[in-house]
């Protein structure tokens, strides 16, 4: 199956299903002593103005890819993304995340740069975008760096209505990476938790591109 199957996928995502219960016997959001802010994670992604560069720590492509995906589909279930009023939990794939996956997608080992490696997820076609974005979306809860580390087998449902499962792991140092649909391949793990802390958008940074489907 490829990636590209995706798109057929993406039209069944409504609005609604982004403020429905996002998780699946997983823990309750955080309790804070004040009320949340509103700040969007989309005022996170586009407060870097720098473009692609050589940072493959940032989440340039991630930005490029979320205002592909508006400008086409304005309507799209991924503008959740500017309304920070609505509470969610986004993972976001680093920009040598995406690096990764279209080395794999073109079975090579060599890197592309951020620019390139943009236009080999945008060649996916744009639904196909959409529903990988919304695979790294839960709706509905904040969820802080504290409650993820408790939630050790929690299955978290996302915005593309299929889930992912977090597995808390080691004993000295507690780490967490998540379960995905790909069997194949290294599970994403957390490199950079709390983006966006205080705010009811939450978000943790990921070392790879969460996949909603198994590759071969």
């Amino acid at each position: 199956m490829r990636f590209t199957r995706l798109g057929t996928r993406a039209a069944a995502v409504t609005t609604a299903a982004l403020v429905a219960s996002a998780l699946t016997a997983a823990p309750a959001a955080a309790h804070t002593s004040k009320p949340l802010g509103t700040k969007s994670l989309a005022a996170v992604l586009t407060a870097d103005k720098k473009g692609f560069d050589r940072n493959g720590h940032d989440y340039d492509i991630l930005a490029a890819a979320v205002a592909a995906v508006l400008k086409a589909k304005p309507s799209s279930p991924v503008g959740v993304l500017a309304d920070g009023k609505t509470a969610l939990t986004a993972f976001l794939p680093s920009d040598r995340a995406f690096q990764l996956l279209v080395a794999d997608l073109q079975n090579t080992r060599r890197l592309p740069g951020e620019k390139k490696a943009f236009t080999a997820v945008a060649g996916l076609g744009i639904d196909t975008v959409e529903s990988v974005l919304l695979y790294h979306v839960v709706p509905g809860a904040t969820v802080n760096r504290k409650a993820a580390l408790k939630s050790d087998g929690a299955k978290l449902k996302t915005a593309a209505g299929s889930t992912i499962k977090v597995d808390v792991y080691g004993h000295y140092r507690k780490r967490i990476q998540l379960v995905d649909a790909d069997r194949s391949d290294r599970n994403p793990r957390i490199a950079r938790f709390d983006v966006n802390k205080g705010n009811r958008q939450i978000a943790h940074g990921i070392d790879r591109v969460l996949r909603p489907i198994n590759l071969p």
